[in-house]
């Protein structure tokens, strides 16, 4: 395609996107995890290979920010920082929403051996957020857990 070819097809196309009567689309929506007054915006790990994945190769996280994984069953939970490259904090919660276990998950030495944090109880959801603040909210083994109301009470499989 020539250059005069592809300015008109750019033309044609930013007409195109230009005419959707004003209808931006809707911003995703905003899921929310509160625990003693601090609420972190979070994204959901739902599916198998999302909670796999879970924050693997990420940077950095801001503050308010996470991630909750979402387990179609309560049951005790494994977690281990498997290519992840900032330490984090992780409070297991269980289906009652209270918090069962906290850790801090320091960032492996190596690819080839992993650290393992249990939940110890059962639990049904974790919660990961920066390395330090649960401590900095307070939050401890008991404390009620609150989601905001468009996040799923299970995984479905």
């Amino acid at each position: 395609m020539s250059c005069k070819q592809a300015g008109c097809a750019g033309l044609m196309l930013l007409a195109a996107v230009g005419s959707g009567c004003g209808d931006d689309p809707a911003p995703p929506p905003r899921h929310e995890v509160t625990i003693n007054g601090r609420t972190w915006r979070v994204e959901l790990a739902i599916t198998p290979e999302e909670r796999y994945r879970g924050l693997g190769g990420r940077a950095s996280l801001a503050e308010d920010a996470g991630m909750l994984f979402v387990f179609p069953w309560t049951e005790t939970q494994e977690f281990c920082m498997r290519d992840c490259l900032i330490p984090l904090d992780i409070a297991f919660i269980g289906a009652d929403l209270r918090v069962v276990k906290t850790h801090t998950m320091a960032v492996e030495p190596n690819a080839y051996s992993y650290t393992g944090y249990r939940s110890v109880e059962s639990a049904q959801y974790a919660l990961e957020v920066p390395a330090g603040a649960l401590a900095r909210a307070a939050v401890k083994v008991g404390d009620r857990v609150e989601f905001s109301e468009n996040i799923p009470l299970s995984a479905k499989e």
